[in-house]
């Protein structure tokens, strides 16, 4: 069954810097296909590998190398915003940083709307 309508995936910024885009740039080829092929199921909305790390930020893992992990939160129904990705290796401070920036996207998206 496909789901109705496809997600809408975003890159988190702050000060015109994306972590997850710079985190994804630093792969290499195969790496960033994969990290590429989780993201595009992701908007699908495949769901069914994610949990929740706490604060509203979700984790999804990929089983490939290190054990990467992507780490992002939904707006609404439709929003998925990548803050950032690691390693199973650093996932304390990966996810510890994931809901600082899940933070600072609530907050900034409240000032813009206030």
């Amino acid at each position: 069954m496909l789901p109705s309508a496809m997600l809408d995936v975003r890159y988190y910024s702050a000060d015109r810097e994306s972590p997850f885009a710079d985190w994804l740039d630093g792969l290499d080829v195969m790496a960033a296909a994969k990290v590429t092929t989780a993201v595009a199921r992701l908007s699908l909305g495949n769901l069914s590998n994610v949990k929740s790390v706490g604060e509203g930020v979700l984790e999804t893992k990929i089983d490939f190398g290190p054990g990467y992990r992507i780490y992002f939160g939904r707006d609404g129904d439709t929003l998925v915003i990548l803050l950032c990705g690691g390693t199973k290796k650093r996932q304390r401070s990966d996810i510890a940083r994931a809901i600082v920036y899940w933070r600072d996207y609530k907050q900034s998206k409240k000032r813009r709307s206030g």
